[in-house]
């Protein structure tokens, strides 16, 4: 049974109907954000949905480096300037979503920033805020490691570039200096000569690469800048959370986002105790779910951010039959493994053995202490396989009480895949493991080791969602190039394309147990936009003249390409040239030096490989400013138009239309052809875009693809705003609609009255012309008199030809005939 406030926000609080993501920064913010509110107003949108509003680092791009949550960024434009974007909102009609970051806080430079881990620096252990943030103090002889120098300690100190000084929170007290880091001075030592000061301390300065191994506080990921705290503790969740209770108490949010819920300790008890302290707003959490996995009954919150319905809706546009051309192409050029089993379990492997090396070594040394007569090899071995066999981001086991059924099934498949995986040797100890994994202690346990056992099962859990997206999302997805859309984040390559028939049963379910979950096509963290993607699902339609062209692309890139190019990179690069084209050298550069690091075979963040970047980095410059490779990206675009177009206008047509609260990325109202962050944070043209809205709304025609898709997401938006009840109402319905074609989807939303509004849209354009268009298919629509808002033609209820009515767009958004949409 699933909650009530899964379902539905408390008494007084509204849910939103859409939501519009902007991306706040220095250079965009509150005050930027008031000026377009009238802009998104026209476009339809009820809900502001803001990255981060609280203090960050300076110059943050993001926001997701908290520094301070007692105060509104000040270089957003502080507490005022939040107040005015409110105000501005409210004249709209329009309210405010903000991104919470639960999880951690930032610990870069300067550290006086970060009040409560400045006082841990200073005072260690005895520190007030010492329980804020998840420290091993058991570890580097009861100190805490900062690996933030450039060399070791020794180096720096006889080079003289660790010195004294002023400074700190009020610029008063004696602090040690390295360059632009400061460092508090335990209060009775600064007197001491640096080595003992030094040696007084609550912290121990390193070479940044120690802390590959030796870090000792919990992080974000891999990130050693963002320190993970313990918003599990009742007054470190009442300090964090404090303002933004009382915005929402104010009523100038309505409604919040939960950055990465499952690096907390217990993440159902902390959306539990956040719904009881904002009396249950809307609130959905980034919980990245895979495969058929299912979003916890018990969480109390209206869903996920959204990456399932991305999944779902993306794969109605991809052609099953063309992937095994594509793969054989890919392969033929590269020589890559295409097995995306195996690539996925050599990436978490090497993730394991690397990049996290820290985070298993404190999970392994807790093992140790649990099972003393282990050898720590072992455990370290088996844990490792546990890790990389997991397949989900997280199990949800409580620190006591053991796990429920869903999780013991869960853990009991782990343990099955991790055995088949691990030498008979080892197939014991493992076992003991995986029971320590679902809160089971073995005899051989130290006793009075309940507490640790709990930890552990608390820490393991921690420790997956790490592994999954740096192993996965992080390092895999950059290794397979077969078809590069298919490597989301929540995605699973494997997986290839959904029938219309298994996107209504999901949809179905969605109604049924997370009716106000969001749906989204694009966000900051997915790896290209919407409309990338949408070009290069035609892939699959376009197998075959794919080969041919891409061959062509390789000849023209002669020139370019220099002897430490690789065929891999290159083969991803013209995937991505053709999604996100025209694109400057600039961008492209940028882009590949990010995707070959984050695949750790030729580089990597920690160990680049400099002359094997530039070589790449001149590649990418090369073939974006080559007019002979314009030409054959145009070539290419013009030939896989139709798809392009259905894919584009259909995929955001039926995210728009789909049960969820529909969420709209920042600028994604027309073309949005963006790579990876932070190419997807570049500045919006909202003056191209609302002169565009104004020609549409004046009765001009479309000229181009972007004035189709505005055209859809605006019609889309204004019929939410004017029925809310046919989407986010209690008795809001999703109901499949009989067709002869399967290249057709449609469905209806309405509500205990009736049907509301029909959605129809092409899928695999291409494999339909080819089959000689619509012919004869029909769609059997809801009786009555229906208007297709986005053209103006009126349409008869009853079985209906689907070729007229699609005859000037590849989708058709019909309305009630006595329904209007703004």
């Amino acid at each position: 049974m699933i909650g009530v406030r899964s379902h539905r926000p408390g008494r007084g609080h509204r849910t939103p109907v859409s939501t519009y993501r902007l991306q706040l920064n220095p250079e965009f913010g509150f005050a930027a954000a008031a000026a377009v509110v009238p802009q998104l107003a026209d476009l339809g949108v009820t809900d502001l949905y803001l990255s981060p509003i609280l203090e960050a680092s300076a110059g943050s791009v993001h926001g997701y480096d908290v520094t301070s949550h007692a105060r509104l960024s000040d270089e957003k434009g502080g507490r005022e300037g939040f107040e005015e974007l409110a105000a501005a909102a409210r004249v709209h009609g329009i309210q405010l979503i903000a991104d919470v970051v639960p999880n951690h806080m930032t610990v870069a430079t300067p550290l006086s920033r970060n009040a409560q881990f400045w006082s841990v620096l200073r005072d260690g252990q005895h520190s007030p805020h010492a329980h804020w943030f998840d420290i091993d103090w058991y570890t580097n002889e009861h100190h805490l490691l900062l690996p933030v120098l450039g060399a070791p300690l020794e180096s720096v100190l006889a080079r003289g570039e660790l010195v004294r000084g002023i400074g700190g929170p009020g610029g008063e007290e004696p602090v040690l200096r390295y360059f632009d880091h400061e460092f508090p001075i335990r209060p009775g030592s600064e007197h001491l000569p640096l080595p003992q000061i030094l040696d007084a301390q609550a912290y121990r300065l390193a070479h940044w690469r120690d802390g590959e191994d030796g870090l000792n506080y919990r992080r974000f990921f891999d990130v050693t800048a963002l320190a993970g705290i313990r918003v599990e503790e009742p007054d470190v969740f009442f300090r964090t959370h404090a303002l933004l209770l009382d915005l929402l108490d104010a009523g100038t949010l309505a409604g919040l986002r939960i950055d990465h819920p499952d690096g907390l300790a217990d993440p159902e008890g902390y959306l539990d105790r956040l719904a009881r302290a904002s009396g249950d707003v809307w609130v959905v959490a980034e919980k990245i779910l895979e495969g058929d996995e299912p979003l916890p009954d018990a969480w109390a919150c209206a869903g996920t951010t959204g990456y399932d319905a991305l999944g779902r809706v993306g794969a109605l546009f991809v052609d099953p039959d063309g992937i095994d051309d594509l793969t054989r192409t890919y392969a033929d050029l590269t020589g890559d493994e295409t097995d995306v089993a195996a690539v996925v379990g050599r990436a978490k492997r090497d993730v394991v053995a690397g990049v996290l090396d820290a985070e298993i070594g404190r999970l392994a040394r807790l093992l140790h202490w649990i099972l003393p007569d282990a050898e720590p090899a072992a455990l370290t071995r088996v844990l490792g396989t546990l890790l990389v066999a997991m397949d989900r981001y997280r199990i949800y086991v409580p620190r006591s009480g053991g796990p429920n059924a869903a999780a013991r099934g869960a853990l009991a498949g782990l343990t099955d895949r991790a055995l088949a995986e691990t030498p008979e040797a080892d197939r014991p100890l493992l076992r003991v493991v995986a029971g320590l994994a679902a809160g089971d202690a073995p005899t051989a346990a130290r006793p009075g080791s309940a507490a640790a056992v709990g930890d552990f099962v608390t820490r393991f859990q921690q420790t997956c969602g790490p592994v999954m997206a740096k192993g996965i999302e992080d390092t895999a997805f950059y290794r397979l190039q077969n078809l590069l859309a298919l490597n989301e984040v929540g995605g699973d390559p494997a997986h290839v394309g959904c029938t219309p028939e298994d996107f209504a049963a999901a949809c179905q379910r969605s109604l049924a147990s997370w009716p106000l979950t969001m749906t989204t096509l694009s966000t900051h963290d997915t790896k290209r936009s919407e409309d990338v993607r949408a070009r290069q699902f035609a892939l699959t339609e376009f197998p075959r003249e794919w080969a041919t062209w891409v061959a062509r692309a390789r000849d023209l890139a002669t020139p370019h390409r220099g002897p430490r190019v690789d065929a891999s990179t290159e083969y991803r690069l013209w995937q991505e040239v053709v999604g996100a084209w025209p694109i400057t050298p600039e961008r492209l550069s940028a882009y590949v030096l990010k995707a070959v690091r984050e695949a750790k075979r030729h580089t990597s963040w920690t160990r680049p490989d400099r002359d094997y970047e530039a070589a790449v980095e001149a590649f990418a410059r090369g073939i974006a400013t080559d007019p002979d490779v314009a030409a054959h990206v145009t070539d290419w675009l013009t030939l896989t138009a139709p798809s392009i177009r259905a894919n584009t206008l259909g995929q955001k047509l039926i995210q728009l239309t789909m049960p969820g609260v529909a969420d709209t990325y920042q600028g994604c109202e027309v073309l949005g052809l963006s790579l990876v962050d932070p190419d997807n944070r570049r500045p919006v043209d909202y003056a191209s875009r609302r002169v565009r809205l104004a020609r549409l709304d004046g009765g001009e025609a479309p000229r181009d693809l972007d004035d189709e898709k505005l055209l859809v997401t605006a019609t889309a938006l204004r019929t939410r705003r004017a029925h809310p009840e046919w989407f986010v109402g209690v008795a809001a319905t999703h109901d499949p609609l009989p067709t002869t074609s399967a290249h057709l989807v449609a469905h209806v939303r309405g509500d205990q009255s009736g049907p509301g509004v029909v959605v129809l849209a092409t899928r695999l354009a291409r494999t339909l012309a080819a089959g000689g268009g619509w012919g004869d298919a029909t769609v059997d629509l809801p009786a009555g008199a229906w208007r297709n808002a986005l053209t103006g033609a009126a349409i008869r209820g009853g079985p209906t030809p689907v070729g007229p009515v699609l005859a000037d767009l590849p989708v058709a958004l019909l309305l009630r005939g006595d329904s209007h949409s703004t």
